[in-house]
Protein backbone atom coordinates (compact mmCIF):
# COMPACT_ATOMS: atom_id res chain seq x y z
CA UNK A 1 0.00 0.00 0.00
CA UNK A 2 2.90 2.24 -0.04
CA UNK A 3 1.98 5.51 -2.31
CA UNK A 4 3.18 5.42 -5.80
CA UNK A 5 2.89 9.33 -6.71
CA UNK A 6 2.85 12.41 -4.29
CA UNK A 7 -0.41 12.64 -5.09
CA UNK A 8 -1.37 9.56 -3.46
CA UNK A 9 0.62 10.91 -0.38
CA UNK A 10 -1.20 11.47 2.89
CA UNK A 11 -0.25 13.57 5.62
CA UNK A 12 2.97 15.71 6.01
CA UNK A 13 1.18 18.32 4.03
CA UNK A 14 4.03 21.15 5.82
CA UNK A 15 6.61 19.20 3.29
CA UNK A 16 4.91 18.30 0.80
CA UNK A 17 2.56 21.43 -0.30
CA UNK A 18 2.46 22.56 -3.72
CA UNK A 19 6.22 24.78 -4.00
CA UNK A 20 7.62 23.15 -0.85
CA UNK A 21 11.06 22.59 -0.82
CA UNK A 22 10.58 18.93 -0.54
CA UNK A 23 8.55 18.55 -3.16
CA UNK A 24 10.11 20.36 -5.54
CA UNK A 25 13.25 18.71 -4.79
CA UNK A 26 11.70 15.76 -5.42
CA UNK A 27 9.40 16.37 -9.19
CA UNK A 28 12.47 18.47 -10.10
CA UNK A 29 14.95 15.70 -9.01
CA UNK A 30 17.59 18.18 -8.04
CA UNK A 31 18.37 15.87 -4.82
CA UNK A 32 20.37 17.13 -2.04
CA UNK A 33 21.72 15.29 1.20
CA UNK A 34 18.53 14.95 3.70
CA UNK A 35 17.45 13.56 6.48
CA UNK A 36 13.79 12.71 7.12
CA UNK A 37 13.58 12.31 11.03
CA UNK A 38 9.81 11.66 12.38
CA UNK A 39 7.92 8.60 14.40
CA UNK A 40 7.39 4.98 13.02
CA UNK A 41 4.76 4.51 10.68
CA UNK A 42 4.41 7.88 9.14
CA UNK A 43 5.74 7.83 5.83
CA UNK A 44 9.90 8.27 5.45
CA UNK A 45 10.38 5.24 3.75
CA UNK A 46 7.50 5.91 1.56
CA UNK A 47 9.33 9.58 0.87
CA UNK A 48 12.30 7.58 -0.23
CA UNK A 49 10.49 5.15 -2.18
CA UNK A 50 9.30 7.86 -4.17
CA UNK A 51 12.61 9.44 -4.44
CA UNK A 52 13.64 6.18 -5.90
CA UNK A 53 10.75 6.27 -8.51
CA UNK A 54 11.55 10.18 -9.85
CA UNK A 55 14.79 10.18 -9.82
CA UNK A 56 17.19 9.61 -12.73
CA UNK A 57 20.09 8.74 -10.35
CA UNK A 58 21.49 5.18 -9.25
CA UNK A 59 18.90 4.70 -6.07
CA UNK A 60 20.69 2.19 -3.88
CA UNK A 61 19.32 1.23 -0.05
CA UNK A 62 20.99 -0.01 2.91
CA UNK A 63 19.41 -1.00 6.47
CA UNK A 64 21.26 0.39 9.30
CA UNK A 65 20.38 -2.59 10.97
CA UNK A 66 22.52 -5.33 8.24
CA UNK A 67 24.95 -2.89 6.50
CA UNK A 68 28.31 -2.44 8.15
CA UNK A 69 31.19 -0.03 7.28
CA UNK A 70 32.38 -1.85 4.17
CA UNK A 71 28.61 -1.78 2.57
CA UNK A 72 29.02 2.22 3.06
CA UNK A 73 32.71 2.52 1.64
CA UNK A 74 31.48 0.05 -1.14
CA UNK A 75 28.55 2.38 -2.31
CA UNK A 76 30.50 5.52 -1.92
CA UNK A 77 33.73 3.89 -4.34
CA UNK A 78 30.93 3.10 -6.73
CA UNK A 79 28.89 6.22 -6.99
CA UNK A 80 32.78 7.74 -7.15
CA UNK A 81 33.08 5.63 -10.38
CA UNK A 82 29.95 5.96 -11.43
CA UNK A 83 29.80 9.81 -11.39
CA UNK A 84 33.43 9.82 -13.04
CA UNK A 85 32.75 7.25 -16.13
CA UNK A 86 28.91 7.75 -16.81
CA UNK A 87 28.33 11.66 -15.00
CA UNK A 88 25.30 9.64 -12.89
CA UNK A 89 24.31 10.40 -9.87
CA UNK A 90 24.38 7.76 -6.54
CA UNK A 91 21.52 8.23 -4.34
CA UNK A 92 22.41 6.14 -1.43
CA UNK A 93 19.29 5.71 1.02
CA UNK A 94 19.78 4.77 4.58
CA UNK A 95 17.07 2.91 6.68
CA UNK A 96 17.56 3.98 10.41
CA UNK A 97 20.47 5.55 10.21
CA UNK A 98 20.29 6.45 14.05
CA UNK A 99 21.41 2.35 14.40
CA UNK A 100 25.13 3.56 12.54
CA UNK A 101 27.88 3.77 14.81
CA UNK A 102 29.73 7.07 14.54
CA UNK A 103 32.67 5.01 12.62
CA UNK A 104 29.95 3.82 10.16
CA UNK A 105 28.64 7.51 10.15
CA UNK A 106 31.68 8.61 9.25
CA UNK A 107 32.84 6.20 6.30
CA UNK A 108 29.71 8.40 4.86
CA UNK A 109 31.68 11.84 5.18
CA UNK A 110 34.01 11.35 2.21
CA UNK A 111 31.50 10.55 -0.49
CA UNK A 112 29.01 13.77 0.45
CA UNK A 113 31.35 16.09 0.96
CA UNK A 114 32.94 15.72 -2.27
CA UNK A 115 29.94 14.74 -4.10
CA UNK A 116 29.82 11.37 -5.04
CA UNK A 117 26.40 10.19 -3.32
CA UNK A 118 23.49 11.85 -1.97
CA UNK A 119 22.52 10.93 1.10
CA UNK A 120 18.81 9.96 2.15
CA UNK A 121 19.10 9.10 5.70
CA UNK A 122 15.77 8.29 7.87
CA UNK A 123 15.56 8.13 11.89
CA UNK A 124 13.17 8.12 14.43
CA UNK A 125 15.66 8.68 16.97
CA UNK A 126 16.41 13.00 17.51
CA UNK A 127 19.07 13.39 14.74
CA UNK A 128 20.67 16.31 16.87
CA UNK A 129 21.55 13.09 19.45
CA UNK A 130 22.35 10.32 16.61
CA UNK A 131 23.66 11.72 13.85
CA UNK A 132 27.37 12.77 13.70
CA UNK A 133 27.29 16.39 13.26
CA UNK A 134 29.25 16.86 10.31
CA UNK A 135 26.69 14.63 8.31
CA UNK A 136 23.63 16.78 10.08
CA UNK A 137 25.61 19.73 9.02
CA UNK A 138 26.10 18.86 5.30
CA UNK A 139 22.11 17.09 5.25
CA UNK A 140 18.75 19.14 5.05
CA UNK A 141 16.69 17.83 8.00
CA UNK A 142 12.69 17.25 7.27
CA UNK A 143 10.83 16.81 10.72
CA UNK A 144 7.82 14.29 9.83
CA UNK A 145 4.56 14.17 12.04
CA UNK A 146 1.92 11.46 13.25
CA UNK A 147 -0.41 11.13 10.72
CA UNK A 148 -3.95 12.47 11.80
CA UNK A 149 -7.11 10.50 12.49
CA UNK A 150 -8.68 10.95 9.06
CA UNK A 151 -5.39 10.51 7.42
CA UNK A 152 -5.05 6.83 9.03
CA UNK A 153 -8.77 6.41 8.54
CA UNK A 154 -8.02 7.57 4.44
CA UNK A 155 -5.30 4.91 4.43
CA UNK A 156 -7.40 1.95 5.70
CA UNK A 157 -10.61 2.90 3.20
CA UNK A 158 -7.87 2.56 0.75
CA UNK A 159 -6.27 -0.63 1.65
CA UNK A 160 -9.52 -1.93 1.95
CA UNK A 161 -10.46 -1.67 -1.34
CA UNK A 162 -7.48 -0.98 -3.69
CA UNK A 163 -6.07 -4.39 -5.62
CA UNK A 164 -2.60 -4.48 -3.19
CA UNK A 165 -4.61 -4.49 0.03
CA UNK A 166 -8.30 -6.18 0.56
CA UNK A 167 -9.20 -5.96 -2.62
CA UNK A 168 -13.13 -5.10 -1.45
CA UNK A 169 -13.48 -8.43 0.04
CA UNK A 170 -14.29 -7.11 3.38
CA UNK A 171 -16.57 -4.50 5.30
CA UNK A 172 -15.17 -2.79 7.84
CA UNK A 173 -17.86 -1.19 9.92
CA UNK A 174 -17.56 2.09 11.38
CA UNK A 175 -17.16 1.69 15.05
CA UNK A 176 -14.54 -1.09 13.92
CA UNK A 177 -12.88 1.92 11.85
CA UNK A 178 -13.09 4.19 14.92
CA UNK A 179 -10.99 1.69 16.78
CA UNK A 180 -8.24 1.21 13.91
CA UNK A 181 -7.95 4.68 14.68
CA UNK A 182 -8.34 5.09 17.75
CA UNK A 183 -5.46 2.51 18.66
CA UNK A 184 -3.05 3.40 15.68
CA UNK A 185 -1.43 6.76 17.54
CA UNK A 186 -0.98 8.19 14.38
CA UNK A 187 1.32 4.77 12.72
CA UNK A 188 -0.10 3.74 8.72
CA UNK A 189 1.97 0.63 9.80
CA UNK A 190 0.13 -0.43 12.62
CA UNK A 191 -3.09 0.66 11.07
CA UNK A 192 -2.87 -1.73 8.30
CA UNK A 193 -1.71 -4.54 10.43
CA UNK A 194 -4.53 -4.20 12.64
CA UNK A 195 -6.68 -3.90 9.54
CA UNK A 196 -5.19 -7.22 8.11
CA UNK A 197 -5.25 -9.39 11.38
CA UNK A 198 -8.80 -8.26 12.14
CA UNK A 199 -9.90 -9.22 8.28
CA UNK A 200 -8.37 -12.81 8.97
CA UNK A 201 -10.45 -13.29 11.95
CA UNK A 202 -13.26 -12.36 10.15
CA UNK A 203 -12.52 -14.71 7.67
CA UNK A 204 -12.19 -17.74 9.71
CA UNK A 205 -15.92 -17.19 11.43
CA UNK A 206 -17.22 -16.88 7.77
CA UNK A 207 -18.05 -13.19 7.85
CA UNK A 208 -17.39 -10.35 5.22
CA UNK A 209 -17.46 -7.64 8.20
CA UNK A 210 -14.92 -6.68 10.21
CA UNK A 211 -16.21 -5.86 13.45
CA UNK A 212 -14.68 -3.49 16.23
CA UNK A 213 -14.25 -7.10 18.47
CA UNK A 214 -12.52 -7.94 15.50
CA UNK A 215 -9.68 -5.18 15.88
CA UNK A 216 -9.89 -5.37 19.50
CA UNK A 217 -8.67 -9.24 19.14
CA UNK A 218 -6.24 -8.18 16.80
CA UNK A 219 -5.24 -4.93 18.85
CA UNK A 220 -5.24 -6.84 22.03
CA UNK A 221 -2.82 -4.26 24.15
CA UNK A 222 -2.67 -0.59 22.93
CA UNK A 223 0.00 0.66 21.20
CA UNK A 224 1.25 3.42 22.88
CA UNK A 225 3.84 5.56 20.80
CA UNK A 226 7.05 5.91 23.99
CA UNK A 227 10.78 4.81 23.39
CA UNK A 228 12.93 4.99 26.57
CA UNK A 229 15.98 6.13 24.67
CA UNK A 230 14.34 9.05 22.49
CA UNK A 231 12.47 11.85 21.96
CA UNK A 232 8.90 10.59 23.72
CA UNK A 233 10.98 9.97 26.78
CA UNK A 234 12.08 13.41 26.91
CA UNK A 235 9.35 14.93 25.43
CA UNK A 236 6.17 12.95 27.98
CA UNK A 237 8.47 13.53 31.07
CA UNK A 238 8.89 17.18 30.04
CA UNK A 239 5.42 17.04 29.59
CA UNK A 240 4.84 15.69 33.49
CA UNK A 241 7.01 18.37 35.04
CA UNK A 242 5.43 20.82 33.59
CA UNK A 243 1.82 19.68 34.61
CA UNK A 244 3.21 19.38 38.09
CA UNK A 245 4.73 23.31 37.78
CA UNK A 246 1.04 24.39 36.42
CA UNK A 247 -0.51 22.91 39.66
CA UNK A 248 -2.64 20.88 37.28
CA UNK A 249 -2.81 17.03 38.96
CA UNK A 250 -5.37 15.63 35.93
CA UNK A 251 -2.65 16.33 33.21
CA UNK A 252 0.26 15.23 35.60
CA UNK A 253 -1.56 11.91 36.43
CA UNK A 254 -2.88 11.51 32.51
CA UNK A 255 1.45 11.86 31.33
CA UNK A 256 2.23 9.73 34.84
CA UNK A 257 0.12 6.64 33.34
CA UNK A 258 1.09 7.14 30.14
CA UNK A 259 4.88 6.25 31.12
CA UNK A 260 4.01 3.62 33.14
CA UNK A 261 1.93 1.86 30.73
CA UNK A 262 4.19 2.41 28.01
CA UNK A 263 7.12 0.81 30.45
CA UNK A 264 9.10 3.53 31.68
CA UNK A 265 11.58 2.55 34.43
CA UNK A 266 9.58 3.64 37.50
CA UNK A 267 12.86 4.74 39.61
CA UNK A 268 13.43 7.27 36.50
CA UNK A 269 9.92 8.79 37.26
CA UNK A 270 10.42 8.80 41.19
CA UNK A 271 14.00 10.40 40.77
CA UNK A 272 12.26 13.33 38.66
CA UNK A 273 9.80 13.25 41.27
CA UNK A 274 12.47 14.03 44.59
CA UNK A 275 14.08 16.76 41.60
CA UNK A 276 11.12 18.29 41.13
CA UNK A 277 9.87 18.43 44.64
CA UNK A 278 13.35 20.76 45.67
CA UNK A 279 13.57 22.40 42.39
CA UNK A 280 9.75 23.53 41.96
CA UNK A 281 8.43 23.68 45.21
CA UNK A 282 11.23 24.02 47.74
CA UNK A 283 10.16 24.94 51.48
CA UNK A 284 7.37 26.15 49.97
CA UNK A 285 5.91 23.29 51.86
CA UNK A 286 8.52 21.07 53.58
CA UNK A 287 6.97 17.97 53.10
CA UNK A 288 6.80 17.47 49.31
CA UNK A 289 10.57 16.18 49.69
CA UNK A 290 9.64 13.82 52.10
CA UNK A 291 6.54 12.89 49.78
CA UNK A 292 8.70 12.36 46.63
CA UNK A 293 11.13 11.07 48.56
CA UNK A 294 8.75 8.39 50.51
CA UNK A 295 7.32 7.05 46.63
CA UNK A 296 11.09 6.65 45.24
CA UNK A 297 11.39 4.12 48.39
CA UNK A 298 7.92 2.66 47.91
CA UNK A 299 8.89 1.60 44.55
CA UNK A 300 11.49 0.28 45.47
CA UNK A 301 10.14 -1.75 48.26
CA UNK A 302 6.90 -2.62 46.64
CA UNK A 303 7.42 -2.34 42.66
CA UNK A 304 4.92 -2.38 40.14
CA UNK A 305 2.08 -2.33 39.17
CA UNK A 306 0.93 -1.37 42.64
CA UNK A 307 4.13 1.05 43.09
CA UNK A 308 1.90 3.10 40.28
CA UNK A 309 -0.13 3.84 43.16
CA UNK A 310 2.61 5.75 45.21
CA UNK A 311 3.80 7.43 42.12
CA UNK A 312 -0.03 8.65 41.48
CA UNK A 313 -0.23 9.50 45.15
CA UNK A 314 3.32 11.92 44.92
CA UNK A 315 2.10 13.51 41.78
CA UNK A 316 -1.24 14.59 42.97
CA UNK A 317 0.30 16.18 46.17
CA UNK A 318 3.32 17.81 44.43
CA UNK A 319 1.10 19.15 41.62
CA UNK A 320 -1.42 20.63 44.17
CA UNK A 321 1.45 21.92 46.78
CA UNK A 322 2.19 25.81 46.62
CA UNK A 323 5.38 26.44 43.82
CA UNK A 324 8.60 27.95 44.76
CA UNK A 325 11.64 27.73 42.45
CA UNK A 326 13.44 29.82 45.50
CA UNK A 327 15.85 26.97 46.07
CA UNK A 328 16.84 26.29 42.58
CA UNK A 329 17.59 30.17 42.07
CA UNK A 330 19.41 30.53 44.94
CA UNK A 331 21.80 27.61 44.05
CA UNK A 332 22.33 29.28 40.16
CA UNK A 333 23.05 32.70 41.83
CA UNK A 334 25.68 31.12 44.26
CA UNK A 335 27.77 29.15 41.25
CA UNK A 336 27.21 32.04 39.37
CA UNK A 337 29.47 33.77 42.19
CA UNK A 338 31.47 31.37 42.56
CA UNK A 339 32.47 31.14 38.58
CA UNK A 340 32.90 34.31 38.66
CA UNK A 341 34.41 35.43 42.19
CA UNK A 342 36.68 32.36 42.80
CA UNK A 343 35.90 30.50 46.49
CA UNK A 344 35.77 33.02 48.73
CA UNK A 345 38.04 32.14 52.06
CA UNK A 346 36.80 31.18 55.20
CA UNK A 347 36.39 33.94 57.63
CA UNK A 348 39.14 33.35 60.75
CA UNK A 349 36.28 33.67 63.30
CA UNK A 350 34.36 30.42 61.52
CA UNK A 351 37.99 28.15 61.01
CA UNK A 352 38.65 25.21 63.24
CA UNK A 353 39.77 25.74 66.01
CA UNK A 354 39.56 22.13 67.68
CA UNK A 355 42.89 21.10 66.98
CA UNK A 356 46.30 21.94 69.04
CA UNK A 357 48.13 25.31 67.77
CA UNK A 358 44.60 26.36 66.00
CA UNK A 359 43.82 29.49 68.20
CA UNK A 360 48.01 30.50 67.33
CA UNK A 361 46.62 31.27 63.98
CA UNK A 362 43.93 33.00 64.71
CA UNK A 363 41.56 30.77 64.27
CA UNK A 364 37.69 31.02 66.02
CA UNK A 365 39.07 34.47 67.37
CA UNK A 366 35.79 36.78 67.59
CA UNK A 367 33.60 34.12 66.99
CA UNK A 368 30.04 34.29 68.47
CA UNK A 369 28.13 30.97 69.79
CA UNK A 370 24.63 31.73 68.86
CA UNK A 371 22.96 29.45 71.99
CA UNK A 372 24.95 31.85 74.10
CA UNK A 373 22.64 34.43 72.57
CA UNK A 374 18.84 35.30 73.24
CA UNK A 375 16.42 33.55 70.42
CA UNK A 376 19.93 31.59 69.08
CA UNK A 377 20.77 35.04 67.00
CA UNK A 378 23.91 36.81 66.46
CA UNK A 379 24.61 39.78 64.18
CA UNK A 380 27.78 38.25 62.49
CA UNK A 381 28.22 37.54 58.90
CA UNK A 382 28.90 33.81 58.24
CA UNK A 383 29.75 34.11 54.67
CA UNK A 384 32.83 33.43 52.76
CA UNK A 385 34.68 36.53 52.20
CA UNK A 386 34.33 38.74 49.52
CA UNK A 387 30.89 37.81 49.65
CA UNK A 388 29.19 39.00 53.11
CA UNK A 389 26.87 41.47 50.38
CA UNK A 390 25.72 38.44 48.64
CA UNK A 391 22.00 37.28 48.77
CA UNK A 392 20.99 34.22 47.59
CA UNK A 393 17.99 32.69 49.40
CA UNK A 394 14.72 34.94 47.47
CA UNK A 395 11.84 33.42 48.97
CA UNK A 396 8.18 33.90 46.94
CA UNK A 397 5.74 36.26 47.90
CA UNK A 398 2.68 35.23 50.19
CA UNK A 399 4.09 31.82 50.70
CA UNK A 400 4.67 29.79 53.58
CA UNK A 401 8.77 30.09 53.04
CA UNK A 402 8.11 34.04 53.23
CA UNK A 403 7.08 33.74 56.18
CA UNK A 404 9.67 31.55 57.97
CA UNK A 405 12.43 33.98 56.85
CA UNK A 406 10.41 37.00 58.35
CA UNK A 407 10.39 34.70 61.82
CA UNK A 408 14.10 34.67 61.17
CA UNK A 409 14.96 38.34 60.49
CA UNK A 410 12.23 39.12 64.01
CA UNK A 411 14.57 37.08 66.07
CA UNK A 412 17.70 39.37 64.60
CA UNK A 413 16.19 42.49 65.70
Amino acid sequence: MRPRTLDEYLGQEHLLAPGSVLRTIIEQDRLRSILLYGPAGTGKTSLAALIANSTSAEFVQLSAVTAGVADVRRVVEQGKERLRAVGRRTVMFIDEVHRFSKAQQDALLPGVEAGWVVFIGATTENPFFSVIGPLLSRSTLFRLEPLGDEQIAEIVRRAVADERGLAGGVVVAGDALEAIVSRGEGDARIALNALEAAAERAAARGDQTVTAADVADAMRQRYLRYDRAGDQHYDIVSAFIKSMRASDPDAAVAWLVRMIEAGEDPRFIARRLVIFASEDIGVADHEALQVATAAGQAVELVGLPEAAINLTHATVALALAPKSNAVIRALGAAQADLERAGRGEVPAHLRDAHYPGARALGHGEGYQYPHDHPGGRVDQTVMPVGFEDRTYWEPEPDLPERRRRARGEEGER
